[in-house]
């Protein structure tokens, strides 16, 4: 038996996304970009909404999260796999603040019981890396003669 575990390990280690996405938590509203194949051809397309739920670990094959939006008045979630090779990239554009770590109580919400704050504390990459940057040169004191 263990030898079938460390079989089945192996191939899901496989089968992780080589470069992780974006660092998001659910709360988050995020735009999502996904490969469609239709036939021979192939496009990416958008799927933005707020993160209701993160099921398993990003380090786990199958790991996936639900986006859900409201389009023309009809509420659509959508789950995607964390690790799949058509999940193109994510970005992360404003960080919510919720207690919770399942939102299904937002599938009942409309208009202004459905806003969810924003974090205060999160600094995108280009911000942070900016900030570094720009750091002031430190001051010398006076001398007290």
């Amino acid at each position: 038996m263990p030898g079938v575990l460390l079989e089945v390990q192996s191939v899901e280690k496989a089968q992780l996304r080589p470069v992780p996405l974006q660092e998001f938590r659910p709360g988050d509203t995020i735009r999502a970009y996904y490969r469609i194949v239709e036939g021979e051809k192939t496009r990416v397309q958008m799927f933005q909404g707020v993160v209701i739920r993160i099921s398993g670990k990003k380090g786990h094959s199958r790991a996936t999260f639900t986006v859900r939006k409201v389009s023309y008045g009809i509420g659509v979630e959508r789950t995607f796999l964390y690790n799949s090779p058509r999940l193109e990239k994510i970005d992360v554009l404003s960080p919510g603040k919720v207690h919770q770590s399942r939102l299904f109580y937002m599938r009942g919400r409309s208009g202004k019981s459905a806003r969810i704050k924003e974090r205060q504390d999160w600094y995108s990459q280009e911000q942070h890396s900016n900030a570094a940057d720009t750091t002031a040169a430190p001051q010398t004191e006076p001398s007290k003669d």
